[in-house]
């Protein structure tokens, strides 16, 4: 029983598993006023929105136009506790046909499956801050587009580079009440360290932490087997910004009974766009990355991982520096 909590949720898993099908698949949008507080932070790398009727507003847009969507919950990755609240790490894998007209242009009647990580900060049953990645390279790619021609387009359907919606960088980041930097658990801290060495060009790390068998996901809705895929996602994303910095901005390691042991990381990578990567010719922008990665570890090494942020979110800030 979690004090403040409806006696309704087993546990603080529950809470966020069950209100999540409850808002979206049940139709509760409703209920948005009770478990998301008046004056919520939402941050994307597409946008900050402050408010809970800026959060319902967007719910009905995205079932409006992807009226079956589904969103099966993979894992929550917490920590904290009922009296200083919680913070979830919540990887979704979503399911939807684009079946009306919207933010991704006209209907098209493609399925869709992605994935997405939300970090929630709940406490006394209302959500008060939140963080939300949404692989919409993947979204975008699946309509038949890719994701820089997708961000080019938003920007002239958004009214082009002085209207259209900002996307997300430190400078523009609202306070929220959060202040948590997760807990000081050792699967944690060995994540933490993974992605650090390979940030710091340490790609020997790969066969070194890596489990030979294990399986990838990465941005654009890739999935790859073994360390050739993981090199190649981790060199591609910094070879692209060779001299941007990394910040781990939250950091939880957990184990749990029929679980592996696991973490869940967000991080923020922020420099500029001077190298040859997976984001093509080197612009010299400045870029802000605000990324979400799950792992899991078994007996031979880091055996599932899971990494999302925004491609189109990336190319909209080149973009609009570039003209």
């Amino acid at each position: 029983m979690m004090q403040g909590f409806d006696p309704k949720f087993e546990d603080f898993p529950d809470y966020i598993l069950g209100i999540t099908k409850e808002i979206w698949e049940e139709r509760g949008i409703a209920t948005l006023h009770d478990y998301y507080g008046k004056d919520i932070v939402v941050r994307s790398p597409t946008s900050v929105v402050v408010g809970n009727q800026g959060v319902i507003g967007a719910t009905m847009a995205t079932l409006a136009e992807f009226p079956d969507r589904q969103l099966l919950g993979e894992d929550v990755i917490w920590s904290g506790n009922d009296q200083e609240g919680m913070l979830s790490s919540h990887r979704i894998v979503t399911t939807a046909t684009h079946l009306g007209d919207g933010i991704y242009g006209k209907a098209t009647g493609k399925t869709l499956k992605y994935r997405v990580i939300a970090d929630c900060y709940a406490i006394n049953n209302v959500i008060t801050d939140e963080w939300l990645i949404r692989d919409q390279g993947a979204i975008v790619k699946q309509m038949g587009w890719d994701a820089k021609t997708f961000a080019l387009d938003q920007i002239e359907r958004e009214g082009g580079a002085e209207n259209c919606i900002k996307p997300f960088t430190p400078s523009i980041d609202k306070p929220g009440p959060y202040k948590g930097k997760g807990n000081d658990n050792i699967w944690g801290h060995k994540y933490a360290e993974i992605i650090t060495a390979l940030m710091n060009a340490d790609m020997a790390a790969v066969e070194r932490e890596y489990d030979r068998a294990c399986n990838v996901v990465y941005p654009g809705g890739v999935e790859g087997i073994s360390f050739a895929a993981v090199d190649r996602f981790w060199m591609g994303l910094r070879a692209s910004f060779p001299n941007a910095k990394l910040t781990i901005e939250h950091q939880i390691g957990r184990e749990d009974p029929m679980m592996p042991p696991r973490a869940a990381i967000r991080f923020g990578l922020h420099g500029k766009h001077d190298g040859w990567g997976m984001f093509g010719q080197p612009s010299g922008k400045e870029v802000y990355i605000m990324g979400a990665a799950h792992a899991e570890f078994g007996p031979w090494g880091l055996r599932r991982e899971y990494v999302l942020f925004d491609e189109t979110a990336i190319w909209k800030q080149i973009a609009l520096q570039t003209g």
